[in-house]
């Protein structure tokens, strides 16, 4: 089945104004794609990028968080109805620095994906593994773990709508990556377990590698059958080598 690639900046806690409209200025140079273009500004300029973008349809918007509660006295959240203000297409959740850094367990991930899909959202699950985990064998079962968190609160019909993100936590910003074949390994063997519940669902969800991900490195990792596109961080931030990661996804 051929699946179209997602190639998906996440700038993280990075930009201003003025920086943003410059890397908006380039990314709207791009040529058209056959994959998709996603971009996670932070909160404060969801508004300022979806009016740069204007009617271009070359960029999806997408959120960086969502919380797992509707309204209510929790300062600093922001709800999947506040989302619906702007034109968001994709939500990250479960990103490993979320897990790590903020505490956000499974069950907290699981519950953010109910809220997004709720409100017609493509939440994007980050999964992944530690270096320890790694370097014990545990790389499939805490990726299992993660994503079946998630299947035992939505289901697996909600996968249809549902896009992955396989990001080794030892990657992510280190310069390290994943060898084009292990993260091959990985990904085949998250679809592996997804067909278990469904095969037709496994063989049509997107999984996207981040950690790392350099327009270098790129097309080597685009050319692995299950590997249907990246999460990218740093390399984001410049238009001209996020493009040629553009480029390589076809």
């Amino acid at each position: 089945m051929i699946r179209q690639k997602i190639v998906a900046g996440n700038w993280k806690m990075n930009g201003s104004a003025e920086s943003i409209k410059n890397l908006v200025d380039g990314l709207l140079k791009a040529d058209q794609s056959n994959s998709e273009m996603v971009v996670f500004p932070s909160f404060p300029y969801l508004h300022l990028f979806s009016t740069l973008c204007g009617n271009s349809d070359l960029i999806k918007l997408a959120a960086q968080n969502v919380s797992e509660k509707e309204s209510g006295a929790f300062t600093g959240e922001v709800s999947a109805a506040m989302l619906q203000d702007f034109d968001v297409k994709y939500v990250l959740v479960g990103h490993s620095e979320r897990r790590s850094i903020y505490g956000e367990t499974d069950s907290i991930v699981a519950l953010k994906v109910q809220s997004l899909l709720k409100k017609n959202f493509t939440p994007m699950l980050c999964i992944g593994e530690t270096l320890e985990e790694r370097e014990s064998g545990q790389t499939l079962s805490i990726c299992e773990k993660q994503i079946q968190a998630v299947l035992d609160l939505v289901g697996i019909e909600a996968f249809n709508n549902i896009v992955i993100a396989y990001e080794p936590v030892w990657a992510i910003g280190t310069g390290l990556s994943a060898t084009p074949e292990q993260a091959q390994e990985v990904h085949c063997g998250i679809r592996s377990f997804i067909a278990k519940s469904s095969e037709s669902i496994a063989q049509r969800v997107q999984i996207l590698y981040g950690g790392s991900v350099k327009a270098s490195t790129s097309h080597a990792l685009f050319a692995m059958p299950d590997i249907d596109g990246a999460l990218v961080g740093g390399a984001s931030l410049d238009a001209e080598e996020f493009l040629e990661i553009v480029k390589a996804a076809g």
